[in-house]
């Protein structure tokens, strides 16, 4: 039974998603008022937009029948139980490891002073950087 719904639920997503994109837009009926031939339609003189306008209606409607069909069928054999229950329901572990019993992680060895690796930086060496020029009237 549930293969058949799901089926039908399938098919009924696809038609729809189908209908809406074939519908026409709102200012798509403005130009048959200009003679743009929408009275000679496959659907009548009222053009499609009645019958796609139902089909899509009863598709939509078909699919959410489904839906709520398929939400039933897979909430059935389901406890009904709370999260706080379940949590507040479950005992204490009492085996569970003391931290004094936990074994700990070997320390890094100490890093020696690297400052007497590295070599000094030369202040005196290093260029001025250059100044903006400063107008007659201006201060810096």
């Amino acid at each position: 039974m549930e293969t058949i719904i799901l089926i039908v639920h399938v098919l009924a997503a696809v038609g729809v998603v189908a209908l809406v994109l074939i519908q026409q837009g709102k200012g798509a009926d403005m130009g048959a008022a200009f003679g743009s031939g929408a009275s000679s339609t496959v659907f009548g003189s009222q053009g499609s937009s009645s019958f796609i306008t139902r089909a899509t209606a009863i598709l939509a409607t078909t699919f959410f029948i489904t839906s709520m069909g398929l939400a039933m069928i897979s909430s059935q054999g389901v406890e009904d139980t709370s999260v706080v229950e379940a949590v507040t329901s479950q005992e204490v572990d009492s085996g569970a490891p003391v931290a004094e019993d936990m074994p700990s992680a070997p320390e890094a060895p100490a890093m020696e002073s690297a400052a007497s690796d590295m070599p000094a930086a030369p202040a005196a060496d290093m260029p001025e950087a250059p100044q903006a020029p400063v107008a007659e009237g201006e201060t810096k």
